[in-house]
């Protein structure tokens, strides 16, 4: 039903174990565990870019988180007006919160994949994905992408004496697959030594982790009601989740936890110190743009100079303007005196009021009235 999943992981598997069998015993349990390691890493530097997205997309729902909060309290009587203004804001910005859990959306069929690769080495059990078949039938039978040779050479690979395969709380009788090349049938004990050490390991990484991530959240995000409830069961929950499950896994599933954290928790160490220069290249830029941009201390600001540049034009085309406009004044009195008609008694004064002679003051309204 899975089989698309299940295909490609067995075949990253066994290209690694191809790999290394060239330096190693291709039986070795070195060999096949720096396959399965090696497998997480391929896996993981396929997902990176993804990865690196949601790192981009948890950020920007950091500086959204003001905007959404006061859109969630305006529209707090209407979910549907809300949800429209979300969906709005999250267009205007190019923010798609698929991108923040993509990364571990698709992890998950990973993780199921090769859990369900590692277990069909060994199908001598019963329940889900198991045949009940007898050690030397599962022997003789190919497993995705392996041959029946690869089988034993899967089932014959131990760690400290524990297969790799094999889990703490595996029944006796799945056991005995692991005795059909002549091997010593493996005591819980032997699994268990190699087993509870990679639970606690795998544990305190995941702890780790989650820790690292939960620091670089801001205050405020991290004050959130939804977000405070995650950042627990990340912090406490999921390791602990890790150490109690662990008896009932695969070592090699183990083993892909722990080189699975080791592998974030490097990975997030470089992304989010690239991300952090790139932010701060940015903020450097914006910082000396504005201060190209802003006036030398002492000089008057550009837009004032324009200003008294116009103004002092504008006076100096006004005052010959006022002096062509006095002439006119003259001239026009001069030609008023010219045109005076004489008054009833000849006398040639003018029958309105007088005007002042060229260059004289004029009389002041006020002795008029006086």
């Amino acid at each position: 039903m899975l089989d698309f999943i299940y295909y490609p992981v067995s075949w990253i598997l066994w290209v690694w174990h191809k790999a290394f069998s060239f330096v190693l015993a291709p039986d070795s349990g070195l060999t096949w565990t720096l396959s399965v390691v090696f497998l997480v890493f391929t896996l993981r530097a396929i997902l990176y870019k993804p990865f690196v997205k949601q790192v981009r997309t948890t950020r920007q729902m950091q500086e959204l988180q003001p905007q959404i909060k006061a859109l969630q309290k305006k529209y707090s009587n209407d979910r549907q007006r809300q949800a429209t203004e979300m969906q709005k804001l999250q267009k205007e910005h190019g923010f798609n919160p698929l991108m923040g859990c993509l990364p571990m959306l698709l992890q998950v069929p990973v993780f199921i994949g090769l859990f369900h690769v590692l277990r069909s080495f060994n199908r001598t059990g019963t329940g889900f994905g198991q045949l009940g078949l007898t050690p030397e039938e599962n022997a003789q039978l190919g497993n995705y992408a392996f041959s029946p040779d690869d089988v034993q050479s899967f089932l014959s690979a131990r760690i400290f004496n524990a297969p790799i395969s094999s889990w703490i709380t595996q029944p006796m009788e799945s056991l005995q697959a692991f005795t059909v090349d002549g091997g010593a049938l493996p005591s819980r004990l032997d699994i268990a030594v190699v087993a509870i050490p990679l639970m606690v390991i795998a544990g305190i990484a995941t702890h780790f982790n989650s820790r690292a991530s939960v620091a670089r959240q801001s205050a405020q995000a991290a004050a959130a009601p939804q977000a405070a409830i995650m950042n627990k069961l990340a912090l406490y929950v999921f390791p602990l989740g890790v150490m109690v499950g662990g008896p009932f896994l695969p070592i090699a599933i183990l083993l892909y936890w722990v080189s699975n954290n080791v592998w974030t928790y490097g990975q997030q160490h470089l992304v989010f110190r690239k991300i952090d220069h790139e932010e701060e290249e940015k903020r450097q830029a914006a910082l000396a743009r504005r201060n190209e941009n802003a006036p030398k201390p002492g000089a008057r600001p550009t837009k004032n100079k324009k200003k008294g540049g116009a103004a002092a034009a504008a006076g100096a085309d006004a005052e010959p303007a006022s002096e062509d406009s006095s002439n006119d004044d003259t001239t026009a009195q001069a030609g008023d005196v010219s045109l005076k008609k004489p008054d009833a008694q000849g006398t040639g004064k003018a029958s309105g009021p007088s005007t002042p002679k060229p260059g004289s003051r004029p009389k002041n309204s006020k002795r008029k009235r006086r």
